[in-house]
């Protein structure tokens, strides 16, 4: 079929030959293995030819089938008996020379004469079976090498310019800043005689780095899409395979295409699986995958600016990156996906909405509040979730109560209706109260957005409290009380029943993450503003049993530093909850009664 102007010709997979001939083949000897051993074996008795003369002239045969050689005698009684005669003399003439009378057979004596088909077919068939047995497993090695010769052809997905439906920048929101640096790529591609003239040089690479769900993959076929271009799309996993060189080599035949259906973009995913610093390993680092590292940087220095090929790579770590890889004249270019903000979620939501029913009532700008640290993904999967529950519950349009389950879904899980005494609800009633109370009295903290003793994932009740606004700053008090609220659950145990529980373990692990931060990242303690953490390094010394950065007495004033902030907490949180104790029983009484507290009855209830 001829290709219209500016669309790659692409040549279908041919088909596989022989699976519908070989399927039949198997099933054919499954069904002959499986007759041969279930078909009983009754083979006539064989009997020499003297006792056959004697058996006639007893006048006991009743009938007699010649086929050759062989005799095939019925006997009065029903019984069948098989003999076999000299070749070349006939059994009538036999009984002639032995004088018996052939009318002492009652039936009879019957010649067959023809080829013994069946009996060449009983005897030759294993052999033919086994032939094609041999021939199946030869044919299937062949194949197998001839997998083994493809696997340096790249994988990668290839999207053709000029088809639709393309992606675009329209599909993409909450990114402005990362869609005007990325209308450049997409101007050179188009027009690459403007930049040149000028002795511009477009990077060859462009690093986009952002945490999971912000959008990388889709801002990569939003540019292939806008400059109307072929766009190869491929995993860095997909790189590695069990031989060595593998990987290499993949690089090259896909740098290979790419240059053949310039202009081109090559998008290259989670590019730190092989694009790690080298030698960082305890043993001195993964052969394979820095082979497959060196080729890549071979074939980007190998562009030259008429290539008209940009490689375009997605990472959520940064940190991990070899230098070598993101030098000028490589990846030059590091753009970076924040969550978006307030104004970005409604429009992510206003793209995600398309197609879908909505009530009229429905706020946008609220949903945008409500959903603050949410990624693009994350608003995709709420908007799913809620359109799954509204049909389940059978109703024609989308409430905002549906969107508000969804949210807390894509966070916390879905419900769970765990049987708990009622003992257990008590404690889980107090426990939240207590977090919730904690929280609604320090002056920092945000509003408490919903109080429930229902269990989601692993927790037996849960604590809603969202940020209000877009928070990019956070102070050392608006910590600390964070940390207070965390311990809130734990204290009001303690105050309550002068017990505690296991159900505060993952409190307590992440107050002392974030305090533990707060020392030795964010200089907020007495220590003063000192970093004592060294990433990935430190992780890598903790292995080896050393310590790195710091001493051993600097370890223990840092141990020291930690638990003094969180005993400090804890009694913050201790003394709220004891001078609010009345507040405290009436939240929990109320949780055990209707389990769930949104923000308007709990505000109420605390005054």
């Amino acid at each position: 079929m001829p290709t219209k102007p500016g669309q790659l010709k692409t040549f279908p997979k041919p088909p596989r030959k022989g699976n519908f001939f070989t399927l039949l083949s198997v099933v054919f000897l499954i069904a002959f293995v499986v007759w041969a051993f279930l078909t009983p074996v009754t083979t006539p008795k064989e009997v020499p030819i003297s006792e056959v003369l004697s058996l006639v002239e007893e006048g006991v045969v009743k009938k007699v089938e010649v086929e050759g050689t062989t005799l095939s005698l019925t006997l009065a009684s029903g019984e069948k008996v098989i003999s076999r005669q000299e070749p070349g003399v006939s059994f009538l003439e036999t009984l002639t020379r032995a004088g018996i009378n052939t009318q002492n057979i009652a039936e009879g004596i019957t010649v067959k004469e023809g080829f013994p088909w069946a009996e060449l077919l009983v005897n030759f068939l294993p052999a033919i079976l086994v032939i094609f047995l041999f021939f199946f497993i030869f044919r299937q090695a062949r194949g197998g090498m001839s997998d083994i010769l493809s696997f340096g052809r790249s994988r990668a997905e290839l999207f053709m310019r000029g088809k639709k439906p393309r992606v675009t920048f329209d599909d993409a929101a909450g990114v402005d800043e990362a869609k005007q640096e990325l209308r450049e790529v997409v101007d050179f591609l188009k027009n690459p005689g403007k930049y040149r003239a000028l002795g511009a040089r477009i990077p060859k690479g462009v690093l986009l780095v952002g945490p999971a769900g912000t959008g990388k993959t889709l801002l990569a076929r939003a540019v292939a899409g806008e400059a109307n271009v072929s766009f190869f799309s491929m995993s860095g996993s997909e790189f590695m395979e069990m031989l060595v060189g593998v990987g290499a080599a993949r690089v090259r035949d896909l740098f290979d295409q790419a240059k053949r259906s310039a202009p081109a973009i090559i998008f290259i995913d989670e590019i730190e699986t092989i694009g790690r610093q080298r030698g960082l390993g305890i043993s001195g680092g993964h052969e394979e995958r820095e082979q497959t590292l060196n080729q890549i940087l071979t074939e980007m220095d190998g562009f030259t600016p008429s290539d008209n090929v940009i490689v375009l790579a997605a990472t959520n770590r940064p940190d991990l990156l070899d230098p070598a890889l993101t030098r000028p004249g490589r990846f030059d270019r590091c753009i970076v996906l924040d969550l978006p903000d307030i104004e970005g979620r409604c429009e992510i939501f206003k793209i995600h909405m398309r197609g879908k029913p909505f009530a009229k009532d429905l706020d946008i700008e609220k949903l945008a509040r409500r959903t603050v640290g949410f990624s693009g993904a994350d608003i995709e999967n709420m908007l799913n979730e809620a359109a799954i529950l509204t049909a389940r519950e059978g109703k024609k349009a989308i409430e905002m109560s549906d969107l508000e389950e969804a949210a807390t879904k894509v966070k916390l899980g879905p419900e769970k209706k765990r049987l708990q005494s009622e003992e257990e609800r008590k404690i889980t009633a107090y426990h939240e109260a207590g977090h919730a109370l904690v929280a609604s009295q320090l002056p920092h903290m945000d509003p408490v957005h919903r109080v429930s003793i229902v269990s989601r994932g692993l927790a037996l009740g849960f604590t809603e409290i969202p940020p209000t606004t877009d928070r990019y700053h956070q102070t050392g008090t608006q910590l600390l009380e964070m940390i207070a609220s965390l311990l809130g659950g734990r204290a009001a145990e303690e105050l309550k029943f002068k017990e505690f529980t296991v159900g505060a373990a993952n409190d307590i692990e992440q107050a002392t993450l974030l305090t533990r931060r707060m020392v030795t990242e964010f200089g907020m303690s007495e220590l003063g503003p000192i970093f004592l953490e060294q990433g990935e390094k430190a992780w890598l010394w903790k292995q080896l049993g050393e310590s790195y950065g710091y001493s051993e007495e600097m370890a223990a004033k840092i141990d020291a530093e930690v638990k003094r902030i969180i005993d400090e907490c804890y009694q913050k949180a201790k003394a709220t909850l004891t001078k609010n104790k009345k507040k405290l029983d009436r939240v929990a009484k109320r949780l055990t009664e209707k389990e769930t507290l949104e923000a308007e009855e709990f505000a109420k209830l605390v005054g």
